[in-house]
């Protein structure tokens, strides 16, 4: 494969996304984020090299800025299954880094996040889990040990020890990752699905509202929680609580993306589940008002 910076390889890439040559550097990096975490790496690749191209006519061939979009196209490398080519990818960010007096905490984040999932897929887990903890230290220090920025090297050391059969520690990691997010999209949901039923009250339409994520953002949220759902339904019937959580979530993660139908469908999911393991009346009716709610604007539709 032809170096990161040669100009026929960009060419020949930007070709097959011509529409990329007009995005802005931050909107190609977003755009490659979102498809690694939808696992459209193949997609990714144009639009983490366009970012890349960009910063270097901008930065110049050295400069720490460049770092976003070299672990982008290793990420993307990654989940395309080529090793040798994250490796080269990492190992010039890890340079630049190094080299650079100026980076942040969120960025050493990154790197390290990056280079524990390239050591998960050497199978090399103690060198992984290494990266992974630094992972976390950085961006507790960048964003606080209990924020969604820093959930996902939670999320990623949880995987480690769920693939080492070490089960009490990943379900303790994975419990963490669940309650951050559930807290975050908590916070968002009082206040916004008041708000909202309040306008189709008055108005008989929706309130227009969000998950105050970026598509990125809310691609990552998917990605993570409907991998956590798939464990927890795994063992559903020795602790169907912890499935109804992340099911809960999920509906809240849907509601707040006004998407009613996949809302409703996770209510339901968490409803049968509840019903089926005998849960409490109270516990069944707390997912039915949350069933109440997505028919309640299914009648009343966005009219603007």
């Amino acid at each position: 494969m032809s170096a990161p910076d040669s100009p026929a390889h960009f060419h020949a890439l930007l070709q097959l996304r011509g529409r990329t040559a007009a995005w802005p550097a931050a909107a190609a990096a977003a755009a490659a984020q979102k498809y690694i975490f939808e696992g459209k790496h193949e997609d990714a690749v144009p639009a983490a090299l366009h970012s890349l191209r960009f910063r270097m006519s901008v930065h110049g061939l050295s400069s720490v800025e460049l770092v976003p979009a070299y672990l982008l196209l290793a990420e993307a490398s990654l989940g395309l299954g080529r090793i040798v080519q994250a490796e080269e990818y990492l190992s010039q960010a890890q340079w630049t880094v190094l080299k650079s007096a100026e980076c942040c905490h969120a960025t050493h984040s990154l790197l390290h996040r990056n280079l524990g999932l390239l050591y998960m897929a050497k199978e090399n887990y103690e060198e992984a889990r290494y990266h992974l903890a630094n992972d976390i230290y950085f961006a507790s220090c960048a964003f606080g040990t209990e924020h969604i920025r820093t959930s996902g090297g939670y999320f990623y050391l949880a995987n480690i020890f769920y693939g080492l059969k070490n089960l009490d520690l990943a379900d303790t990691l994975y419990t963490k990752v669940s309650e951050i997010w559930n807290k975050y999209l908590n916070n968002h949901y009082q206040v916004l699905s008041q708000a909202r039923t309040q306008q189709v009250d008055l108005l008989g339409r929706q309130f227009e509202t969000d998950t105050g994520l970026d598509e990125a953002q809310e691609a990552e949220a998917i990605q993570i929680l409907t991998s956590i759902l798939k464990i927890r339904e795994s063992t559903s019937d020795k602790a169907p609580q912890k499935t109804i959580f992340v099911l809960k979530i999920l509906f809240m993660l849907y509601y707040l993306m006004v998407n009613s139908s996949k809302a409703k469908e996770y209510a339901m999911r968490a409803l049968d589940l509840a019903k089926e393991q005998q849960l409490s009346v109270h516990e069944q009716n707390t997912i039915q008002d949350l069933l109440n709610l997505t028919s309640a604007e299914e009648a009343h539709p966005i009219t603007w």
